[in-house]
């Protein structure tokens, strides 16, 4: 199994330890958010019986891929998959979007999620406090090592953040993340060392055409 959605009793964990801090509660919101979105990767297992390959890579039918939303819009390899959920906080609700697609023979899993903030503190947030604050959980969440980040723009003057990290399993994640119109948006690349050097293309390729869709 890919994905074990299982971030209902993580974030409660995540909520409770940050309750128990004292952050104000505009740092904390964009912390649990971001929880809510890593727990839920953190399960994320790549069957290690296929082996990747440049060929396979090149076979992917890869098309774009737009929201249903129309918020954003991407090259996918294939319809990717899509779940999404609703927590309550003691700070209002958070929505969270995920869009999931896994080539096959292939040990990697390409990744778009989002989540909108309550409007009165999206409206007010510090984009990078939120884009810093999402990279730390994902971090903690995951129990990994930041190998290199750098501060993006959107095509349209979004403020954005990417950046690689790895976990003990060797597991390797690429994440890009914008934060536009009070939510937050992650396309992410999770695959293994071994199989990162077939993939470049791939990866570079997929990053590049995310597009968030600004909302009227």
């Amino acid at each position: 199994m890919l994905l074990g959605y299982n971030g209902s009793s993580q974030l409660e964990v995540i909520s409770v330890s940050l309750l128990a801090t004292t952050m104000t509660k505009k740092a904390l919101l964009p912390l649990i958010a971001a929880g809510l979105v890593f727990s839920s990767f953190a399960a994320v297992e790549v069957n290690q019986q296929q082996t990747a390959t440049a060929q396979a890579a090149k076979k992917s039918q890869w098309k774009v891929f737009n929201s249903p939303d129309g918020s954003f819009k991407i090259l996918m390899p294939g319809m990717p998959k899509s779940m999404s959920e609703t927590k309550k906080t003691f700070m209002g609700e958070i929505n969270l979007n995920i869009f999931l697609a896994k080539p096959e023979k292939q040990q990697v899993a390409y990744v778009v999620a989002y989540n909108d903030f309550p409007h009165s503190y999206g409206k007010l947030a510090n984009p990078q406090v939120v884009l810093n604050n999402a990279r730390d959980m994902a971090l903690k969440t995951t129990k990994s090592r930041l190998i290199s980040q750098k501060n993006v723009r959107s095509y349209n003057n979004q403020p954005g953040k990417e950046f690689e990290y790895v976990n003990s399993a060797g597991k390797i994640t690429r994440n890009r993340m914008f934060f536009a119109q009070g939510r937050l948006y992650q396309a992410m690349v999770i695959t293994t060392k071994k199989q990162e050097k077939y993939l470049g293309k791939s990866i570079r390729g997929y990053l590049n055409s995310f597009q968030v869709v600004l909302r009227r």
